[in-house]
């Protein structure tokens, strides 16, 4: 694929500025996440890797800075009935969280099968928990409802353009810390993180090659790339909870101008990579965030030439304890 940087960055409803104005909103009340390194990881790799741990964010994953972007920039009148939305887990605790900091209530939609760890941590922070069917279309029509019912506040996971402009603050840190880099990498599911990196990236550093990775049995990204239409996601099926949903046209608007490439690996490869962060770096990571990891590590990614550097997003660390895939 070849990606135009010629590209007016203003036509997108997201722009850096707004992404700077996230990072102010965000600073002094989420983290400022570590970027990790490891000797042993690089080798493995065969070029530097620096992993920003979104793990170590407020809830648990890089889902914080959406969710509290756009809820903190809710008026006090719009915010008053609360705010609600569907999630499979780490956007749902963002919300919930955030919600709880301003004192609103919080609805949330969530799938039956999400993971109890998740489940548990929204219920900690308040919020009102739906349970529905785990397509789509339930999570879309129950959230309707409760919508009309409520008169709360959406806040969509990845298609709300200041939730787009929170995600983007994670590589906004990255590159001020690290400077230029060669390539960044993230996961790919509803595609605000990766859209919001697209956004940071290409406004700061233009000639840096961006990838997404994403699960062989949820590879709608990489369908929509190749074809060079958005498609839907067909029944999902992998251990990447978090990667599950379909894109948005806000966020495919702007990963089809952006991405070098999407990379898809299998369950078992995913398993592999968690279980060499667990052991190499000893943190936690959960299933979705070893998508990246993976894909780094993959013979196809090995064979990229003039790739040195190369930013990692590890997006969080949220898995049931007693369900480890290893």
């Amino acid at each position: 694929m070849v990606v135009s940087h010629q590209i007016p960055m203003g036509k997108y409803a997201t722009s850096i500025d707004d992404v700077r104005a996230a990072a102010k909103r965000i600073r002094g009340v989420g983290h400022r996440t570590p970027i990790l390194t490891s000797k042993t990881l690089d080798q493995l790799a065969g070029r530097k890797l620096f992993f920003k741990c979104e793990n170590f964010q407020k809830i648990g994953a890089f889902k914080f800075r959406g969710g509290w972007n756009a809820i903190s920039m809710l008026s006090d009148k719009d915010a008053k009935k609360g705010v609600c939305t569907h999630s499979s887990g780490n956007h749902a605790q963002a919300v919930a969280y955030a919600a709880l900091k301003r004192g609103i209530p919080a609805y949330i939609v969530m799938p039956n099968n999400s993971p109890g760890v998740k489940l548990e941590a929204v219920k900690g922070y308040g919020a009102n928990i739906t349970l529905c069917e785990p397509t789509s279309e339930a999570r879309q029509t129950t959230l309707e409802k409760i919508s009309e019912k409520t008169g709360a506040e959406v806040i969509h996971p990845f298609n709300n353009p200041n939730v787009i402009a929170g995600q983007g603050t994670a590589a906004l840190e990255m590159i001020e810390d690290l400077g230029n880099l060669d390539a960044i990498i993230a996961p790919i599911g509803g595609g605000g993180l990766m859209s919001g990196t697209c956004i940071t990236t290409r406004s700061l550093l233009p000639n840096t090659k961006l990838f997404g990775a994403e699960p062989k049995g949820a590879d709608d990204a990489y369908r929509s790339l190749k074809e060079g239409k958005m498609l839907p996601q067909e029944s999902p099926n992998t251990i990447c909870d978090g990667l599950l949903t379909g894109l948005g046209e806000n966020t495919w608007d702007i990963l089809k101008d952006h991405l070098n490439a999407i990379y898809t690996v299998s369950d078992d490869e995913v398993i592999k990579a968690m279980k060499l962060i667990w052991e190499r770096m000893k943190i936690i990571i959960e299933p979705s965030c070893a998508t990246p990891v993976a894909a780094v590590m993959s013979p196809e990614f090995k064979e990229l030439k003039g790739i040195e550097k190369v930013g990692i997003i590890l997006t969080g660390g949220n898995i049931d304890l007693s369900k480890i895939p290893f």
